[in-house]
């Protein structure tokens, strides 16, 4: 499967915004929009305007990034949210939201959603019991994502868990620490996605 590969602190400040990518470091001092708030490359500190497309574009980047997608599987995503019934861009940001690597993020398995993604590649979980190693898996309500026997010893899955009380889990979600599983309450709605995210933006660069 395809994937980037470069610098993940340079897409941070090229959308001059945290996104979350390289876990606990984001929430330190070495975090690098916290050391170096410009955009990256030569012209970085220099003045740009930027156009009404321009700010579209930056926020269509900005989304993808977060949830690791490249383009071809995010326009996929797009075109899929808008044949759903409701707003457009809210249905994109609940599909992304409902794919089980970022569930397994949410839950606080994993750092990152770049850590969560080979987790499960790896096949370190199970989805209603049974072994999967589809990141873009879509769960649903009731759904349960536990944490395989083999797989609870390893030591950044532990660590991951004892710090997710800092980032906070979605009220659509609910975890057994103990039992090393969460389950999806209900469906996510707006509200629960408190990234700073105009997915209105999205929705008008797509239509053009």
């Amino acid at each position: 499967m395809a994937r980037y590969t470069g610098p993940s602190c340079r897409l941070c400040r090229r959308e001059n915004t945290e996104l979350f990518l390289k876990g606990e470091r984001c929430y330190t001092d070495k975090c690098a929009i916290k050391r170096r708030n410009y955009p990256p490359g030569q012209h970085g500190q220099g003045r740009s305007k930027t156009s009404d497309y321009g700010v579209q574009l930056r926020e269509k980047q900005k989304v993808r990034r977060i949830y690791g997608i490249l383009e071809n599987q995010f326009r996929g995503y797009f075109e899929r949210a808008d044949r759903l019934k409701g707003v457009t861009g809210e249905n994109l940001l609940f599909l992304l939201e409902r794919r089980l690597d970022n569930i397994v993020y949410r839950l606080g398995f994993a750092s990152s959603r770049i850590e969560a993604r080979q987790l499960v590649r790896h096949g370190h979980f199970t989805l209603n019991g049974k072994k999967v190693t589809i990141p873009s898996i879509q769960v649903k309500t009731g759904d349960t994502v536990e944490l395989r026997g083999k797989s609870r010893k390893v030591a950044s899955i532990n660590e991951s868990l004892e710090a997710v009380v800092r980032r906070g889990i979605p009220q659509w979600l609910e975890l057994d620490k103990g039992a090393f599983k969460g389950s999806v309450k209900t469906l996510p709605v707006r509200e629960d996605i408190t990234m700073p995210i105009q997915e209105q933006l999205i929705v008008e660069l797509y239509s053009k």
